[in-house]
Order: structure tokens, then C-alpha cells, then sequence
């Protein structure tokens, strides 16, 4: 056990039934600590007590198993379990709205149903990506209360799909105002990780925005830098190939491909509006990644009068290998192939939270046409007499559409 006898589990985890939140549960309990995930889904939280993964993360089932049927992990919708516990890690989505404003007030209205099970001793652990200057609106909040509770701010650094590798071998960036509360976060991560870096708080925040608008903005000069060259009918990827091979100072450089999922065009943004929108890299970013869809299809109605074919989409994840479809820029796809083609079909191995998805199979024998929106590795391999777009190269045959 981490903490006093007065605590009967370890940590609790709110909002732990999520893609960030699960697989830090998992991990801590597999360390042997007891681990509670507090979370109102309902459906979600009666899966795992039944040891059942709501979503993909490979090495994840077989960990839930195992902590399940020890103990060291359970589920529950009751927010009286945040008492029970010496820890409480608050893992809660933090969007933008519809004018791409972020609300710094998401993770202090979060905390609000629960401020009465909060106690005395307890380490308060910030994991959500906030909007800077965030946690010092908590640790005011919690000063507020008259509680002794150490707040700390500890951002999560994991890619979906390799949360079970990362938690494990990544630094952990641990930041809080008080050393005690910065003591206890780095014991609780040093269950994880061998290394800790310490930041403060503001420090933090910015660090975790950074890091995120950094890819964002990386995959937008890679999208930038592809229109180029298939505007010109030159292929992209022949051209990155080259420069990237045996050559260092380029051998980050991605490849062209659709930008999305829940974070990194939102953090983008919150960044933007820290800086009173005065971000113009990051907003032409959002442009080019945002863009892109619509320029594959104006791309694709040169070469063929879609208002006479099916089209097929290959792929609605954000990602590949994922099944989580948050933001993901197939749906984009999809809705202005719509307008434009006389039929859409949509096709994923991985997805099953969309009713209107179809098998491959007959996408495959109905579409005269293929987009690979998400490069799934079930597709690399396709055999098909129709012509496909395929931005990523996943088929390795090129990029130009």
C-alpha cells in the first residue's frame, strides 16, 4: 500500500475508463498497487469488472485479467470512492468548443460532485492536458476547501496503440508547487518509469501543449510539402524517400497523411488562444491538416466523374490500428464524398461504434473507386482492379492522386 492505513485502496482514477485513464490503472495495479476506476459510464464500468477491454490496446486484455482477479483493480460509477483512496489521479477529456475555445474551467467543474469525498492527506494528481495556468485554479480551489492535499500536475506522454509499452519506458514529467507533492507524484510514476523530470507547474502545462502542437505542425508542413509536389504530378513519397535516406538532419521528416484525433488539432488551439490567438503557424497548420480532405477529393473529380461511382473508404479510425474514430478526418472524408460521389461505402477492421460501416468484402466487389483513409495494415496487401488514392503509400505503389 502507498499511503496510511486510513486509505483501503491505493489510488483512484477518475475518468479511468478512458484511453488515457485505463491503461494508467492497468499499469499501476500490475505494480501491485490497488486501483480504483471511478468513471459514469455505465456500460464501460460493468466491462471491466468483467475483465473486458471497451477498446483496443494491445497487452491491455491480458493485464486486466490478471489485476482483476487479484482485486487490485475495480470499477465503479460511485463518487464516494474517491475517499478511499491516498491518491486521486483526474483524467477527464478537456475539448474545445465549437469556435475552437478551449474551457479552463472543464477540470474545476469536473471536480465539483466530488469535493466532499476529497480528505485530508490525500495527493491530488492533474494527468488531463490543461490549459495553462490550470492547476494553480485547482490548487486554489483545493486551498479554498481547507484541505491538506498536495496538488501536482503530471502529464500523460502515451500514443494509443503503445500505452502499454510507453508507461513503462518514457520519462514522466512531474510537476508540483510543494516538494512533498512532488516527492509522492514521482514515487507514485517511479512505480512506472526510472526516470523523473521535475518542472513547475506552468512549466508543465506548456510542455505537454508543446509537445502535441509540435506533431501537429510537423504533419502539416509534411501535407503542405505533398500538395506541392502532387499538384505538380510528382510523387511525394519518391521524393521524401530520398530525402530522408542516410541522411539525418531529415530523418523525421513524415509522410503525407490525414492529421487527426483528439488531440493535437485541440491542443493546437489551446495554445493558440494562450497566446491570444496570435499563433499563425499553428493556425495554418490547422488549415493544411484540416484541408486536406477536401483537397484529395477536388484531387480525385480531375481524374473521374465521381457523381457516377461508389466510392470506398478504407479506414475510419483516426489512427491505424486503432478503433477509436474522435476527431477523425475520414468522417470529413466521407461527408464530402457524399455531396460529391453517387455513393459512399465505409469499411474498418477495428471500429465497431458505427452502424453504417460495411464489410470489406463488399466494399471491395461494389466501389469503383478506394481511398485509404486509414493505413491499417489490413489493407497493404489488397488485391483489387480498381483505382485507389492512397495518401499514406501504405500499398507502396505511391502517393499521387
Amino acid at each position: 500500500m502507498l499511503g496510511p492505513s486510513s486509505f483501503p485502496r491505493d489510488v483512484v482514477i477518475m475518468g479511468g475508463a478512458g484511453h488515457v485513464g485505463l491503461p494508467l490503472a492497468l499499469a499501476l495495479a500490475s505494480r501491485g498497487l490497488t486501483v480504483t476506476v471511478y468513471d459514469i459510464n455505465e456500460m464501460v464500468v460493468g466491462q471491466l469488472n468483467a475483465a473486458k477491454m471497451p477498446f483496443e490496446e494491445p497487452g491491455a486484455g491480458s493485464i486486466l485479467q490478471d489485476v482483476t482477479a487479484r482485486g487490485d483493480l475495480v470499477a465503479t460509477c460511485d463518487p464516494a470512492s474517491v475517499a478511499t483512496a491516498e491518491t486521486l489521479i483526474v483524467v477527464i477529456g478537456t475539448p474545445v468548443d465549437e469556435h475552437l475555445n478551449p474551457d479552463p474551467r472543464a477540470i474545476s467543474a469536473a471536480l465539483e460532485p466530488i469535493k466532499l469525498y476529497l480528505r485530508d492527506g490525500q495527493l491530488l494528481v492533474l494527468r488531463s492536458t490543461v490549459y495553462p495556468g490550470v492547476t494553480r485554479m485547482v490548487e486554489a480551489i483545493i486551498a479554498k476547501l481547507g484541505r491538506g492535499i498536495d496538488v501536482t500536475f503530471c502529464p500523460e506522454r502515451i500514443a494509443e496503440g503503445r500505452a502499454m509499452q510507453e508507461l513503462f519506458t518514457l520519462p514522466q514529467i512531474v510537476a508540483g508547487r510543494s516538494p512533498a507533492g512532488v516527492e509522492r507524484a514521482s514515487a507514485l510514476f517511479g512505480r512506472l518509469t526510472d526516470k523523473i523530470v521535475e518542472l513547475s507547474p506552468e512549466e508543465a502545462e506548456l510542455a505537454k501543449l508543446f509537445t502535441n502542437t509540435w506533431r501537429y505542425v510537423m504533419f502539416a508542413t509534411a501535407n503542405q510539402l505533398y500538395m506541392m509536389a502532387n499538384d505538380r504530378e510528382l510523387d511525394f513519397e519518391r521524393i521524401r524517400s530520398a530525402v530522408i535516406e542516410d541522411y539525418p538532419r531529415a530523418a523525421n521528416m513524415p509522410g503525407a497523411g490525414l492529421a487527426a484525433g483528439p488531440c493535437l488539432l485541440k491542443d493546437t488551439m489551446q495554445l493558440a488562444a494562450f497566446n491570444n490567438n496570435n499563433f499563425f503557424l499553428g493556425h495554418s497548420a490547422m488549415m493544411v491538416n484540416e484541408g486536406l480532405p477536401l483537397y484529395l477529393v477536388s484531387r480525385l473529380e480531375r481524374r473521374y466523374d465521381l457523381s457516377q461511382m461508389t466510392v470506398g473508404i478504407l479506414g475510419m479510425a483516426f489512427k491505424a490500428g486503432s478503433d477509436d474514430i474522435r476527431s477523425s478526418l475520414s468522417y470529413k472524408l466521407r461527408r464530402i464524398l457524399a455531396f460529391k460521389a453517387a455513393r459512399v461505402l465505409c469499411t474498418d477492421p477495428y471500429v465497431t461504434a458505427d452502424p453504417d460501416l460495411v464489410p470489406l468484402a463488399v466494399v471491395l466487389q461494389q466501389a469503383d473507386l478506394l481511398v485509404v483513409a486509414t493505413p491499417h495494415q489490413e489493407y497493404r496487401d489488397l488485391k483489387t482492379a480498381v483505382p485507389v488514392a492512397d495518401v499514406w503509400n501504405l500499398m507502396g505503389t505511391g502517393v499521387r492522386v
